[in-house]
């Protein structure tokens, strides 16, 4: 593909300014009502008219393809910010206190729009679904969508996200795991207060809350395969207020983390038998409760491939480059991977001569071509997706 990657010189204004714009005006989960506003109007302004709100804060635009018969192919961009405070000191900062696109969801937003704009100039075989999707950060977003039954009968789904550990240019698709699975746990123990000086009438909750944090620690060590990545932390202790007081409970709270569906049940399953087991030690009773988050990322065969040639399509054999480490970050781009086959890739967003520098943090910033590239290879998944060849 030539080096303008199909657009037009209007085309890189318009979705430059459209980047900043949501980048000026970032929005939390679900409250992303500015954002939908913005990126519908800028889709029928581009001559997408058939966009429709779903999940409350969302999108779904069809973009049609050359033959009403062949298989429909979904993109998606997601579109929310974080409660952090800018720091990146861009002239298109964040004027929302508090608030801060500083996960690159502002150009997923508009690279899914620049993805609609190619294919519509150049279609896939068949339609293109560009979901714009609300409340990624929250884990939820992804389960709205689906079940509000927009994507039934997609074939495949693909998703991409900056990533400035690598280079403007390089892109990750690749078959297995790719983002690890994100559960919480919260677990109480109950045992029996008494005075800090008498020791021996309690059946002391923090002693054994500083056993179990410490065997929880075994359970990475010890049960799980070590060639399978996998995270128990425990992220927040409370119990008591009074240094003479022995209380009645202790509370550990924290998350795990596993890249498959084996090792997420065995860690979660763990947990809950070594938190009963070292209660029952120190005569205490434990509750365990699971929030469950999102799946791990596992990219599968066919999604993978289908990817890996859309980017060898638009940027050459070079520009693919491995994941190189384990993720452990969560996506919940995982609960459409459930469901139908795609692929989702990291995008580099490093500048020539910039520094690696962390999402989730008051500095970071994507470079702005990762924009351009993020859009022309999603485009090119769907047609490759969706091309006769492909089935």
């Amino acid at each position: 593909m030539s080096a303008d990657l199909g657009f037009t010189v209007g085309d890189r204004r318009l979705l430059t300014e459209l980047r900043r714009d949501l980048h000026r005006h970032p929005e939390l989960s679900w409250h992303e009502t500015r954002t939908q506003e913005r990126l519908e109007r800028v889709l029928h302004d581009a001559g997408i008219t058939d966009v429709r709100r779903v999940a409350r804060t969302g999108l779904v635009a069809r973009v049609r393809g050359r033959d009403p018969g062949a298989p429909v192919i979904a993109l998606r961009g997601d579109i929310d910010a974080l409660p952090i405070t800018e720091a990146t000191g861009l002239e298109f900062a964040s004027t929302n206190d508090g608030v801060m696109h500083a996960c690159g969801h502002d150009v997923h937003a508009a690279w899914a729009v620049g993805a609609a704009l190619l294919l519509a100039r150049s279609p896939a075989a068949g339609d293109v679904l560009v979901v714009l999707q609300p409340a990624e950060e929250v884990g939820e977003g992804a389960r709205e969508v689906l079940a509000s039954g927009a994507l039934d009968g997609v074939r495949a789904v693909f998703g991409a996200h900056v990533d400035r550990r690598f280079a403007v240019g390089e892109v990750v698709a690749q078959e297995g795991p790719l983002a690890a699975s994100t559960d919480t746990f919260s677990i109480v123990l109950h045992g029996e207060g008494a005075h800090g000086a008498r020791p021996q009438e309690a059946r002391d909750p923090v002693v054994g809350a500083a056993e179990l944090i410490l065997a929880l620690q075994t359970i990475v060590s010890r049960r799980l395969d070590p060639s399978l990545p996998g995270v128990v932390t425990v992220a927040a202790v409370h119990a008591g207020r009074a240094a003479n007081v022995i209380p009645e409970t202790a509370e550990l709270t924290g998350t795990v983390r596993a890249t498959t569906a084996a090792s997420r049940a065995l860690l979660i399953g763990e947990l809950e038998r070594m938190a009963h087991a070292v209660a029952g030690t120190h005569r205490l009773t434990a509750d365990v409760h699971i929030t469950e988050g999102t799946p791990p990322i596992v990219n599968p065969r066919e999604g993978a491939a289908w990817a890996a040639q859309a980017v060898r399509d638009v940027l050459g054999e070079r520009a693919l480059v491995p994941l190189g480490t384990t993720n452990m970050g969560g996506e919940d781009f995982a609960f459409y991977l459930e469901k139908m086959p795609g692929c989702f890739l990291r995008i580099g967003a490093r500048e020539p001569g910039g520094e690696p520098r962390a999402a989730h943090t008051p500095r970071f910033y994507p470079a702005e071509d990762a924009l351009f590239i993020g859009a022309a290879v999603l485009a090119q998944c769907a047609r490759a997706a969706a091309s006769p060849s492909s089935g």
